[in-house]
């Protein structure tokens, strides 16, 4: 079913679109980084257009690949925060460990989000689980988010695994979907 017409459109969430997770040599790389940032990207534009809200999630752990002091943290460059898009940083994998972001989300009518980005194995299944506890209705684009190599194994199988967990606490949608709909969701 799609979302009525005077609802509020859904709240476009961009988690940890940060240069660290697309430069090579790292640990926590992700592999399909080029193809996640160009839907990123085309689903951010759409939102933007559609002078739709827009959130961006930051992570800052206090790790040693999380090294707040580096570039590397900094936000890929077509796809970092504009005035008047929200920003909250976590130190957490999920979301909801910014104080800031738990009480805007308790403090919203209606809260419903459209989740995409990186960190899929991290920031995007915790924040989905955390959100499901909390009655928060999030849609993953499936096709824009991404995770890093796994230890051992296959990568494509990995994501598969992730996907089929997050698929128990959200709606998995593609981004074709989104953008032929012009952001219209099912609720």
């Amino acid at each position: 079913m799609l979302a009525p017409v005077h609802d509020d459109p859904p709240i476009l969430v961009c988690a940890d679109l940060q240069i660290e997770y697309l430069t090579q040599g790292r640990r926590h790389v992700i592999l399909d980084g080029d193809a996640a940032t160009s839907r990123c990207l085309a689903l951010l534009t759409l939102w933007r257009d559609n002078l739709w809200p827009v959130m961006h999630l930051k992570r800052i752990a206090q790790a040693a690949w999380f090294n707040p002091a580096s570039k590397l943290t900094d936000w890929i460059g077509e796809l970092k925060p504009r005035p008047g898009e929200m920003t909250f940083e976590h130190p957490l994998p999920s979301a909801y460990s910014s104080a800031r972001f738990a009480d805007y989300a308790t403090n919203i009518r209606n809260m419903r989000c459209v989740l995409l980005g990186f960190s899929l194995d991290e920031t995007i299944l915790a924040t989905v689980v955390d959100g499901f506890h909390r009655s928060h209705r999030y849609q993953v684009v499936g096709d824009a988010v991404a995770c890093r190599h796994p230890g051992s194994g296959d990568a494509a199988a990995y994501k598969q695994a992730v996907m089929n967990v997050i698929g128990n606490f959200a709606t998995l949608r593609p981004s074709v979907e989104l953008i032929r709909t012009s952001g219209a969701i099912a609720v």
